[in-house]
Order: C-alpha cells, then structure tokens, then sequence
C-alpha cells in the first residue's frame, strides 16, 4: 500500500510540494498506540538507534573505566555538527582509552555546521575522522574494545565480536532478527540492519521504560536515554532539530534523527517509543512529522505542545531570511 502525505511544503498559500512516509507508536508490551502506513516494511535505520547501538560501553563497565559522564555518553548516541566542541570530546574519549583519532575507521568529512567549516578551512586545515558526526559512537565503539580487550582493527566490519555485541542489543532490544539477509553497510561503515519500522518503535518503548531487561541493561538503558536529554547539544549541535526538541522539554522528550528521513524518539512519562519514515529520505519532513507525533502524544500539556507544532510547522526562507512558506503536517498527524 501508498504511504500517505504526512507533510506538505508550502509556498506561500500553494502547497508545492509532498512528503509520504510511516509512523509508528508502541508501549514496552508490544500494543500499537498509533500506527499510520506501512509499519510492517523493513527500513534501514541508520543512525536514529545510535542509543540502543552504545549499550555495550557501558554494560561492559567501559564507561565507568574511563570516567564518562552525561557529554561523552550523549557523544556516543550522537550524529554531532564536527563543531569543536564535539571534536575535542572525541579525542579525549580515545585518549582515555590510549588511541587517538587515527584508531576511528568512521572516514572523515567536513564538519556539517557550517561556521565550524568555514573556521577549519580558514585555519587551512582538513578534516580528519573526528570531524565524522559519527566519531562519538565510534570512540564509544573502540573504548568498549580496549576496555573488554576486544583488538580493535576492523572494529567496523561484520563479525567482530564489537558489532556482534552492538548486533545482540539491537536484535534483544527491538525483538527483531538481525540476520546476514537484513544486513548492509551504513555511511560510517558499521553494519545496518532492515527491519519493520514498528520494531525500532518497541524498542524505544522499551530503552524508554526497561520493559524486560535485566539490571544491567535496565541501568545502562536509563543512563544513556538521561545523558541525552541532559546533553543534547553533544547528541547532535548548534541549531539542530535534536536539541531544539529536547530542549524543548528537558529529561521529558529523547529523539534522534538518521539519515534518509528516519527518526525515533522515546517519551518515558508515557512509555512509548517512536519511529518514523520519510519516503522520500527527507530530513526536512521526517523532522515535522516526529515534532508532530510528539505533539499529537503530549497535548494534555497545552504550553509543550505549542511549542512542539511550532518546531513542526517550520518557515521556508528566502536567501534574504524572509519567510515565504512553511512546512505543514497534515491531518494524518494532528
């Protein structure tokens, strides 16, 4: 079946363009809370589930070791800006564990904050792999490594026993397989695994509430969801839909983007976990619509969710900062 259009792009009154995608909304016992399109449809979540991916850091007691706290666990769940902040946190993670940068397998690119690129590139530098926005969760990757005494060369690569404890805790978590014949290279070279939408909403439902885990993960699945909320600037950077939302409502609201218009979110008040989908792999849209689930889910409190359908409705500009549109959820979302 058709996706349906979850998001419309106006310019001024004349809607030109659309956006089609799936949304998914689970509890930790498995019940659809909502379900619009095709939820049963295996996607690539990319790295929205960089969260369930960093469990291993600290299961292994590799993050009590090195002393991380709240920004370098955040650091580890993120798709950072490259903006210096991130970078030299990177760096002091590895150093932590006696690597360096040249230890990340990630691949390197300019930093996407573009003030952070224009200061690298007057500075005459180039960027290296812990400009990556995924040199957080390699370095978590790697300090879990060292610290269970793992060899970390070709740490990246399918059948190390690194992604096999990552492959574990994503198939436990989201009751899903995670087999070969799911299985593809993602843009930082790790594995990614296809699975139905909705498993990725369970288990967010589940990192969200502990529903089933044991002591171990419950603590670890708390910590990382808490130091995300507590740090979103680490989880993504300056002016990003990330941070804005969980600023928004801080501790309340945890969400994270990936590429290809994917976005899961957890709100553990109510216990549910969010996934969704932009067909098309828009950011743009997937970051109206998790903005719009997530008010559609908190509107008993009238102020947040105001402040959510804001996010969701944002302004189209011309290149002189003029608003001439914006974006707009349809019904399918309100």
């Amino acid at each position: 079946m058709a996706n349906p259009v979850l998001v419309e792009v106006l310019r001024g009154a004349i809607v030109e363009s659309a956006h089609r995608g799936a949304v998914a909304v689970f509890d930790a016992d498995g019940k659809a809370v909502l379900e619009i399109g095709d939820t049963s449809k295996p996607v690539f979540p990319r790295s929205a589930v960089k969260a369930i991916q960093a469990l291993p850091l600290v299961e292994t007691g590799a993050a009590d070791a090195y002393g991380f706290g709240n920004r370098e666990l955040a650091l580890a769940c993120a798709s950072h800006s490259g903006e210096p902040e991130h970078v030299e946190l990177a760096r002091s993670m590895l150093a932590k564990a006696g690597l360096d940068g040249s230890a990340l397998e990630c691949g390197a690119h300019w930093p996407s904050n573009h003030g952070a690129e224009l200061a690298l590139a007057r500075a005459g530098g180039s960027p290296n792999a812990l400009h990556n926005n995924c040199s957080g969760k390699h370095s978590g990757f790697l300090c879990t490594c060292v610290h269970s005494g793992i060899a970390h060369d070709g740490y990246v690569k399918a059948g190390h026993a690194l992604q096999e404890m990552v492959r574990d805790a994503m198939q436990s978590v989201t009751g899903a397989v995670h087999g070969a014949d799911e299985r593809a290279t993602d843009g930082c070279s790790i594995p990614t695994y296809a699975v139905p939408l909705k498993s990725f909403a369970l288990g967010f439902a589940r990192m969200a509430t502990q529903n089933g885990f044991g002591p171990e993960r419950t603590k670890a699945a708390k910590r990382l969801l808490a130091a995300c909320m507590a740090e979103p600037f680490f989880v993504a950077g300056t002016g990003r839909e990330d941070v804005a939302l969980m600023e928004a409502a801080p501790g309340r609201i945890f969400t994270k983007g990936g590429a290809e218009g994917v976005h899961c979110a957890a709100i553990p008040e109510l216990g549910l976990g969010i996934a969704l989908k932009c067909d098309d792999g828009a950011h743009r849209a997937s970051e109206a619509m998790v903005a719009a689930v997530l008010a559609r889910l908190l509107r008993a409190d009238e102020a947040l969710a105001a402040k959510l359908i804001e996010l969701a409705n944002a302004p189209i500009q011309s290149r002189i900062g003029a608003k001439v549109g914006s974006l707009r959820p349809t019904a399918a979302l309100n």
